[in-house]
């Protein structure tokens, strides 16, 4: 939220979606940075692909193996996270992981209301995405109103 008359912006809270891609590890100094000079928290988002969706378009599935394999990509994803916040966030005062499954975008989309985001920081495409601007990049900066980092990759 922009203070009237001195200018500044006062950030509290800092989303930073990742896909675990080299990619989206290219927003991560700006976090850190603005992090550090806020003393402001921030929100680590993981959004795991939606399984029974993908199953059920290959026709008969065990609805046992789409369980396993969320939870094993539950357990990937806690334990990039927890490596992420061990070896890049410990100058950082406050860090909180957030996994979710679904559509990336709308996912984003409702952590920044649900947590009440200042300011979003992403990479312009992130793992899967064959074009310059992705389109994760492209529905969240279409769709929030607030401040958004596209960091170009």
């Amino acid at each position: 939220m922009q203070q009237l008359g001195d200018g500044n912006m006062k950030i509290k809270r800092i989303l930073w979606p990742t896909d675990f891609s080299e990619n989206a590890a290219q927003a991560l100094p700006l976090v850190t940075s603005l992090a550090e000079k806020y003393q402001a928290e921030i929100h680590i988002l993981y959004v795991l692909k939606d399984y029974p969706a993908f199953g059920a378009s290959y026709g008969e599935y065990d609805p046992e193996d789409i369980k396993k394999m969320k939870d094993w990509e539950t357990q990937v994803a806690n334990s990039r996270l927890d490596e992420i916040c061990e070896n890049f966030l410990n100058a950082c005062p406050l860090y909180i992981r957030h996994i979710s499954v679904g559509d990336p975008a709308k996912e984003i989309l409702k952590l920044i209301k649900a947590e009440d985001i200042d300011i979003i920081i992403l990479a312009s495409r992130g793992s899967e995405s064959h074009f310059d601007f992705g389109s994760v990049a492209e529905r969240v900066i279409k769709c929030t109103d607030k401040p958004t980092v596209i960091i170009p990759v």
